[in-house]
């Protein structure tokens, strides 16, 4: 299937508008997403009594149609019909950018399908928000709502833990005691931020030791976005090549190119490289 080019796409064109709303304070959002809002012909909404909120500041009249994870799929016929007549229709959620974590992919792959125009409108992000004033590495992977089954959780912990960057996720206040001990297992010696109402009045960041966390008394109000700090390689251990590393290089210097051992030697190991081939090449001089 061709997909057409999307690279002249206007304002005022009829499609598909995944409009990004503000995350708390209603202040948050952009004049090109209230334009766009006012000229819909429907507004998607997850909650329409959530989004009723914003869209009476703003005196935006389009009519609303529920658009959440229970019937999305319902729904997408009569979505795709509307917007093959010519309708402009906006995609919102309660807060933040559609899709992500939130009721929309469903409907953007239909509209690929069906040639149909999907303009993003951006705008606020939680991840994006979270991982700004964190301080830690901009390389960062974004998980989502982490999983409810026990093993799932460890599993996907387990597997986050090993990359090298920032670790994003959100959660509910109601589950954050049962993922602490798991994070406490996987990514000691990091810190951790967790975002609470932000942009709200009752916005709050909590930074710790990941190795000093305890179980929260009382369930925090409002969903967590939580940002995890990169992987710290601690610079004053294993900075020279053990005596155990020596005599397993000297088995292996007829038999292995030095490439070949200092790759082998390197892998779990929080020493430069160029130590490793160093110490190969001068044992190959001595031979």
């Amino acid at each position: 299937m061709i997909i057409k080019s999307q690279s002249h796409i206007k304002d005022n064109e009829n499609g598909l508008y995944i409009v990004s709303t503000p995350i708390g304070n209603l202040k948050d959002i952009t004049f090109r997403a209230i334009e766009t809002l006012k000229k819909s012909s429907y507004i998607l909404c997850e909650d329409t009594r959530v989004s009723k909120n914003l869209l009476d500041r703003y005196e935006i009249k389009s009519k609303l149609i529920s658009n959440h994870k229970f019937n999305e799929t319902k729904n997408l016929n009569k979505i795709v019909d509307l917007l093959k007549s010519g309708e402009i229709i906006s995609l919102i959620s309660d807060a933040g950018t559609p899709s992500i974590s939130d009721p929309g992919s469903i409907l953007v792959n239909e509209c690929v399908k069906n040639n149909i125009k999907i303009i993003p409108i951006p705008g606020a992000s939680a991840v994006a928000t979270a991982l700004s004033i964190s301080g830690f590495s901009e390389k960062f992977y974004f998980y989502g709502f982490l999983p409810d089954k026990k093993q799932a959780l460890i599993n996907d912990l387990k597997k986050f833990s090993k990359l090298d960057g920032s670790f994003v996720f959100f959660i509910s206040p109601k589950k954050i005691n049962r993922v602490i001990p798991e994070l406490k297992n996987n990514f000691s010696g990091r810190k951790i931020v967790f975002c609470r109402e932000i942009s709200k009045i009752y916005e709050e960041y909590i930074r710790k030791d990941i190795d000093d966390l305890e179980l929260f008394k009382k369930a925090p109000k409002g969903e967590l976005t939580v940002v995890i700090s990169e992987k710290k390689n601690d610079k004053n251990s294993s900075q020279e090549l053990s005596e155990s590393d020596k005599i397993l290089i000297n088995k292996m210097i007829k038999k292995l190119s030095v490439k070949e051992i200092t790759d082998l030697i390197s892998q779990n190991k929080i020493i430069s490289k160029k130590k490793i081939y160093n110490y190969c090449l001068k044992l190959k001089n001595e031979i």
